[in-house]
C-alpha cells in the first residue's frame, strides 16, 4: 500500500488475500486499512486516490475481514424497547472490566512510558473530532444538534489554537515528541491502528451512523476520570500547564459532554430511528473491547520492560 499510493491512481495492481490474518492485531493488515482510510482525511499523495475503484474494492475486502473479527469478539445486549438503549449503554460502560492505563501512568508509570502512550494516541488525537463530524449530515433533529454542540467544543469553539487536536500537539511538543500529523504511524502496532480504523469505518459509511454515535458517546461518558489522572501524572513528571492543557480541558468539558451524549445524542437518535439501537450498542461495545486490548498490550509490554511500539526497518525510496 505504501508503494502503491506513491504512484498514480489506477495502478494498485494485485492485492493480497486476508485469509488467515487477524484483522484486529496484524500490523500489516491494520496499517493497510489505515492507509485506505487516510486518503479520505488529509490524504497521502495524489487526491484522486480517494475514489479509485480498485482501492475501494481492496478497502471493502479489508473491511469485511475487520467487521467479521469485531463480531467474533463483541457481545451486546438486546432490548425490545428502544428507550432502554441509553441505560443499557451506561450499564455496558460500568460493567466493563480491564486494566487501567490512566491509573498505571499516574501511580507507577515512567515519563518514557507516558511519552510512548502519547505516540500511540497521536494517530487518533491529531485528527480528533474529524471522524465523528462525518455523522452530522447523516443525523437529524436533536441528535444532529447535540453532535454539533459537542463538535463545536472539540474544534476549540472556533479558536484554532484551542482545537483539541492542537492541544494534543502541544502535549507532544512538551514531551519532546514530533507533533506532525501522521509522524508515528509506522511504529504503531495493530492493536493501536485497529482503534483508529474502527472510528473511520463507522465514519465513512452511512449505515454505521448509529455505531459512530455509540462510539462517541463512550468516549464522552468515560473520559473525565482518566483525563484527570493523565494530567496529574504529567504534573508528577514536572510537565507544565501547556503540556497538560489537553487533558485538563477534557476533564472539564467532557462532564457536560457526557450528559449531552447520553440524553440528546444517543436519546435523540433512538427516538428518531429506534431501529438503530443494536448498531449503536455495537459501536460502543466494539470501542470498549478494542480499548481493553490496547491497554493490555501496553501494560504487558511495560511489565516485560519492553517497548509497546514496533520497530520500523522498511525503507521506501
Amino acid at each position: 500500500m505504501i508503494t502503491a499510493l506513491q504512484g498514480d491512481p489506477g495502478t494498485l495492481g494485485v492485492t493480497p488475500s486476508t485469509e488467515g490474518v487477524d484483522a484486529l492485531s496484524d500490523d500489516d493488515f491494520t496499517l493497510a486499512l489505515y492507509l485506505c482510510y487516510e486518503v479520505h482525511y488529509r490524504g497521502l499523495t495524489n487526491p484522486r486516490w480517494e475514489w479509485d475503484p480498485d482501492l475501494l474494492t481492496f478497502r471493502a475486502q479489508l473491511e469485511g475481514a475487520f467487521e467479521q473479527r469485531l463480531r467474533d469478539e463483541v457481545v451486546t445486549g438486546t432490548t425490545r424497547f428502544p428507550f432502554e438503549v441509553p441505560s443499557m449503554l451506561e450499564e455496558m460502560i460500568s460493567s466493563t472490566q480491564g486494566p487501567s492505563l490512566s491509573s498505571y501512568l499516574l501511580e507507577t508509570g515512567t515519563l518514557d512510558q507516558f511519552r510512548e502512550f502519547c505516540v500511540h494516541r497521536s494517530a487518533y488525537q491529531l485528527k480528533e473530532a474529524d471522524p465523528h463530524t462525518f455523522a452530522i449530515p447523516r443525523l437529524t433533529g436533536e441528535a444532529k444538534a447535540a453532535m454539533v454542540e459537542i463538535q463545536y467544543d472539540e474544534y476549540g469553539s472556533g479558536d484554532a489554537n484551542l482545537m483539541h487536536s492542537k492541544l494534543f500537539s502541544d502535549t507532544l511538543k512538551a514531551l519532546g515528541l514530533d507533533p506532525t500529523y501522521g509522524s508515528y504511524v509506522e511504529v504503531l502496532p495493530g492493536v493501536t491502528l485497529a482503534s483508529v480504523n474502527l472510528v473511520s469505518m463507522f465514519a465513512l459509511h452511512r449505515r454505521w451512523r448509529a455505531a459512530l454515535v455509540g462510539h462517541l458517546a463512550v468516549f464522552e461518558m468515560t473520559s473525565v476520570t482518566p483525563m484527570i489522572r493523565y494530567s496529574r501524572a504529567l504534573e508528577r513528571f514536572d510537565i507544565g500547564l501547556d503540556g497538560r492543557h489537553f487533558f485538563d480541558v477534557h476533564a472539564m468539558v467532557d462532564e457536560r459532554h457526557a450528559l449531552i451524549a447520553r440524553d440528546r445524542l444517543v436519546g435523540g437518535l433512538i427516538r428518531a430511528e429506534p431501529e438503530l439501537g443494536a448498531d449503536l450498542l455495537f459501536g460502543a461495545a466494539a470501542l470498549l473491547m478494542l480499548e481493553q486490548r490496547f491497554a493490555t498490550h501496553l501494560l504487558s509490554a511495560w511489565a516485560d520492560e519492553k517497548s509497546s511500539l514496533v520497530p520500523w526497518e522498511m525503507s521506501v525510496s
